[in-house]
């Protein structure tokens, strides 16, 4: 024992240590362990979620699903702070591959953790309980209360902003590819985090999707400023040139379909959950998509069950060319007011008003059809699409008995609030495009008939 006071010899340690599904298990080195002023380990650790090692290290780390990793752990201690360097590591987060390296250091008023993370192959889900998007038995297993109820789509799990300023982080994280079923193919994943006196900016956060990209600025204020767990978030997000024959790669019928989709949103809010922050968000949200094909059984792909109904019920079980869609929403206090909706077809102008509520997860849109001309067009009445999130039901206003002729019009009618998605064409498919013909009639005068003559509705 006398040996130990000798200040420069590593001594050698082993140890590990077990609770349920918690596992930390070291082999390795101490140097002058009466002083610690260094230690060289391998380092395995093992639990229900990364956020329950709070506990022990101090350090904030996310929800995730259950995770081991495996890796070393380097101590420098004999510095004013103490430096810690966890490298080389690899493990398994829920169903996904893990590896990188962190560093924390000490310091006033707050620690630091850095570092970068890579993930191989990245299951969808896994990142669920990232924002509480999980299901209740994920949320038992992972330590925290089952609190989403029944029937609600959006997370009600609220963020544990209080050590949010335990420390200061600037982590990258990339995700070279990603599974995720029934829904579109995200290629990839990466971001750069960066938490600073309890504020978290994901600039930007970045998906690879279907040849195009979807790029977000996310800003999270958990300072306390707004109270406690109170978060006051701004999200900016643009979908760029995203390929509609790339999204189904699979479907030999898609491969001639030349669509592309452009979008942007701004949001801002305050809440303790994604719910709510949804409940209180104000601002826009505009998308154009140009060019393409619609489809029953595109829709089931995508798991898009109201757009699957709506689709059957005004085309059939058949494919429709798809011209161009615009959408313009203004978003105030949780509740999206469609400025316009409409979807240009080879058969038919439709338009879509209504709104959708974030806050109490129910959508009132109707949908009205102009057929272009005398076709075969068998619906003849607007469809409602109201309900929940969760089971939303589509009816047909049984009222209206027929719909005559009047898409030239009709058309007309819209482009003039579709010139406000011009942003979108101009960085998108372009004013050659069929969604640029939508708007240039926005610039034109409006003619009256001749004398005598009355437009056919």
């Amino acid at each position: 024992m006398l040996s130990l006071k000798d200040q420069n010899v590593p001594y050698p340690v082993k140890a590990d240590m077990r609770s349920g599904p918690s596992r930390i298990a070291i082999e390795g080195t101490v140097t002058s362990p009466a002083k610690l002023k260094a230690v060289d380990l391998q380092l395995q650790l093992a639990g229900r979620s990364m956020a329950r090692l709070y506990n022990f290290t101090r350090i904030t780390l996310p929800e995730t699903p259950a995770f081991s990793t495996s890796g070393r752990l380097r101590g420098e201690l004999d510095r004013e702070y103490g430096r810690w360097t966890y490298e080389n590591f690899k493990g398994k987060v829920g169903s996904s591959d893990i590896s990188g390296k962190l560093v924390y250091e000490g310091g006033k008023p707050r620690g630091k953790l850095s570092g970068n993370v890579a993930t191989q192959k990245l299951l969808f889900s896994d990142l669920g309980p990232l924002v509480g998007g999980d299901s209740n038995e994920s949320k038992k297993a992972r330590g925290v209360d089952a609190v989403q109820p029944g029937g609600k789509v959006l997370p009600v799990e609220e963020f544990r902003t209080e050590r949010w300023k335990a420390i200061d982080a600037d982590v990258r994280y990339t995700a070279e590819s990603i599974r995720r079923e029934k829904t579109l193919p995200i290629s990839k994943l990466s971001t750069h985090l960066v938490m600073k006196d309890g504020v978290i900016t994901l600039a930007p956060l970045d998906f690879g999707v279907a040849g195009g990209t979807l790029r977000s600025t996310i800003r999270l204020d958990g300072s306390g400023a707004k109270g406690k767990n109170t978060i006051a978030a701004t999200a900016k997000v643009s979908a760029r040139k995203i390929e509609i024959k790339q999204l189904f790669p699979t479907i030999e019928k898609m491969q001639a379909t030349v669509g592309t989709i452009n979008g942007d949103a701004q949001l801002s809010a305050t809440g303790t959950s994604v719910a709510s922050l949804l409940a209180t968000s104000n601002g826009e949200v505009k998308a154009l998509v140009n060019q393409g094909t619609i489809s029953k059984m595109l829709l089931e792909m995508m798991g898009l069950n109201v757009g699957n109904i709506v689709v059957t019920k005004l085309f059939g079980d058949k494919p429709v060319q798809l011209n161009c869609m615009a959408a313009d929403f203004d978003v105030n206090k949780g509740l999206m007011q469609s400025n316009v909706f409409v979807v240009d077809t080879e058969e038919a102008l439709i338009n879509v008003n209504g709104s959708i509520s974030l806050a109490n997860e129910q959508m009132d849109l109707t949908i009205k059809p102009e057929t272009k001309a005398l076709r075969l067009f068998t619906l003849r009445a607007p469809l409602y699409v109201r309900g929940p999130f969760s089971k939303p039901d589509v009816s047909v206003d049984k009222k209206v008995l027929a719909l005559k002729a009047g898409g030239a019009a009709a058309l007309a009618a819209v482009a003039a609030p579709v010139a406000a998605l011009l942003p979108l064409i101009n960085t998108g498919p372009g004013e050659n495009s069929e969604c640029g013909r939508l708007v240039a009639l926005a610039r034109e005068k409006p003619t009256a008939p001749p004398p005598g003559k009355t437009r056919t509705r």
